[in-house]
């Protein structure tokens, strides 16, 4: 058996994304999903890119503000204690619009964990 506690503020923010970004997978020892806690100050976006993936599924908890994310087929208000699932091969981006009040912050869970198998999505390419 095997348990770990992991302080997540004692985890390095991962630099150069476009908001906070504690990827707590590797401190957690997990192999078979990649967790992250983002946090999103108005105006700031998770992703580094509107994007999908090819074989990852996400799910987005919000803990605290509320979550936007951006679809081709519109725009979804996430707001705290819900959750927001993607599948692969399904575009997002996901926000804290510019006008909003707060920051947002959100757990999000991938799996299978993939390093390698964002794509970038245009919307205007459709």
């Amino acid at each position: 058996m095997g348990y770990r506690v992991v302080d997540t503020d004692s985890v390095e923010p991962k630099p150069d994304r476009p908001c906070e970004c504690r990827k707590l997978s590797e401190p957690g020892g997990l192999d078979a999903a990649a967790v992250n806690r983002f946090r999103a100050e108005p105006g700031e976006q998770l992703p580094l890119a509107y994007h999908y993936h090819e074989t990852q599924q996400e799910a987005f908890y919000v803990l605290d503000g509320t979550l936007w994310v951006e679809t081709p087929e519109g725009t979804v208000e996430v707001p705290a204690d819900d959750l927001f699932v993607v599948d692969s091969e399904s575009p997002q981006r996901a926000y804290n619009p510019a006008d909003a009040d707060a920051p947002v912050t959100v757990l999000a869970i991938g799996a299978p964990p993939a390093d390698d198998d964002a794509v970038a999505y245009d919307p205007d390419d459709e």
